[in-house]
């Protein structure tokens, strides 16, 4: 992790094992890795195991952009650590800290040289926001 690594984190009330299970599966992941409204997944592809490799298309609704999102994991630990390195090389975190009948999802990430570092923290956390509210309503 580089020194200016951004941490973001939310408390989900479901059991760790319910929270992992929505974090990994490309079936829920596709129903709120997103940042805002108008945007959306409609492809996910997950190989949880250390050298295994993710990808998930995001895209505008209107189709008028997209992009993937993908990297290789390098750390799972199950139901408490999941750590990936990105395409671009940056490095991700997060941490499952099983509260109970609540989850503690602590994520921390490289940030990238284009936006700006609260740019990218908002989005992040709009992405775990979005989350929080599907596995608790599902």
């Amino acid at each position: 992790m580089k020194s200016n690594a951004i941490t973001i984190e939310t408390t989900v009330n479901s059991p760790v094992e319910k929270v992992w299970e929505f974090w990994s599966n490309p079936e829920h992941i596709t129903k709120w890795s997103f940042a805002s409204p108008d945007w959306h997944t409609p492809y996910a592809d997950n190989d949880l195991r250390v050298g295994g490799q993710f990808k998930s298309t995001m895209a505008a609704k209107d189709g008028s952009m997209s992009f993937d999102f993908g990297g290789t994991y390098t750390t799972v630990d199950h139901l408490k650590k999941i750590e990936y390195t990105l395409g671009d090389g940056r490095e991700v975190s997060i941490i499952f800290d099983a509260l109970g009948e609540s989850t503690r999802v602590t994520e921390t990430f490289d940030p990238e040289e284009t936006n700006p570092i609260e740019m990218q923290r908002g989005g992040w956390q709009a992405i775990l926001d979005n989350f929080k509210q599907y596995t608790e309503e599902s």
